[in-house]
């Protein structure tokens, strides 16, 4: 039945609903870059010059891309491994552990096969081993939320410190490269590290995470287990008098997500570090909850949104070189994008109600 004519009349143009998500993103972000620019001016900093130096330091140097792109893999699983969870109704907040497990669980395979194995055999076997051990590391999460009820949210983040602990003991005791030297492993052999792409320095685990977030987008949302972990984390109860079993969904969505976090690990060791130490990957998994948050726990503006991080990560040199501010300055920056973003989502769906 085709709608009255005076409802026409007064119908808003379609050109206006997308023109006003646009408007208010540049507001909430204009708003971000304000406050940034004034906490620059009492640094002693001018905010045009700074900005645009960190810019063009940023995007006009091949080497500093070529670092937005490495830095930038590991966040996209990290980020992922926050997505897949937060689809079921879960809150991930252990990718920091499950990066660092995964990246022992590589480096381990290393230590075991590596005079053994080599090349693209070893590769392989790093991979599958990281990934199931930050599976077995969710899983913990996971068994304490299905037997005894404790929230993964809070479980999640004390697993990270745990982590942390058994990753200063290797690197301490057992796994230490010299008793004398710095506390790290042995480095990793070249045949084990990472390939890069032809003419950079930029190596494939990016490739891999531009792969995952497109499969992670089918699973999620053109599969039969995507559509059922979607139902059981949008109404848990209805889903069980459909006959879904809830407590699966709940546990696979929580074990992919350790998943995607131990092989962000493994690419963060065999891409970037090549041996571990007291700092490891230290803020990746945090950083990735944040990317997530930003994307709204959507894969592809997952990409986006790790991009944008690893961008103010290189950009934070410049910032500290070309203006004499701290670099740790661009955390507030990041701080006050994240949190424009999340203010936008709010007032939107208070508008909404």
């Amino acid at each position: 039945m085709a709608a009255p004519e005076s409802d026409l009349a007064t119908a808003p143009p379609r050109w206006r609903g997308p023109l006003l998500v646009v408007s208010r993103w540049v507001l909430a972000l204009a708003g971000a870059l304000v406050i940034f620019s004034a906490l620059l001016l009492a640094k002693g900093a001018n905010p045009v010059d700074a900005m645009l130096a960190m810019v063009s330091s940023t995007f006009t140097q091949q080497r500093s891309v070529e670092q937005i792109f490495i830095q930038m893999s590991p966040l996209v699983l990290g980020a992922l491994a926050v997505a897949v969870p937060a689809r079921a109704g879960l809150t991930n907040v252990g990718g920091e552990g499950q990066i660092i497990i995964g990246a022992v669980a590589a480096c381990g395979t290393f230590l075991l096969l590596g005079e053994s194995i080599g090349g693209p055999v070893l590769v392989l076997l790093m991979l599958v081993a990281s990934a199931l051990a930050g599976a077995a590391w969710a899983g913990l999460a996971a068994g304490l939320r299905l037997l005894a009820g404790v929230n993964e949210a809070i479980s999640t983040l004390l697993l990270n410190f745990v982590a942390l602990d058994v990753l200063l003991f290797l690197i301490y005791q057992p796994w230490r490269e010299s008793p004398t030297g710095q506390p790290t492993t042995l480095e990793l052999a070249d045949s084990a590290k990472l390939p890069v792409l032809a003419g950079t320095s930029v190596h494939v685990g990016i490739v891999l995470a531009v792969v995952l977030v497109v499969v992670v987008h089918l699973v999620l949302n053109h599969t039969r287990w995507g559509f059922r972990v979607s139902v059981a984390g949008g109404n848990s109860e209805a889903a069980r008098r459909s006959g879904m079993k809830v407590p699966i969904l709940l546990c696979s969505a929580l074990l992919i997500g350790g998943a995607l976090a131990g092989l962000a690990g493994m690419i963060h060791f065999a891409g970037v570090e090549y041996k571990l130490r007291p700092g490891f990957g230290s803020q990746l998994g945090y950083t990735s909850f944040l990317a997530c948050w930003l994307a709204r726990h959507r894969p592809f503006p997952i990409l986006l949104a790790a991009f944008t991080f690893a961008a103010l990560s290189v950009g934070s040199d410049s910032l500290q070189l070309d203006s004499g501010v701290p670099a740790a300055s661009i955390n507030v920056l990041t701080a006050l994008i994240l949190l424009a973003v999340l203010g936008f989502t709010a007032s939107r769906k208070k508008a909404s109600a």
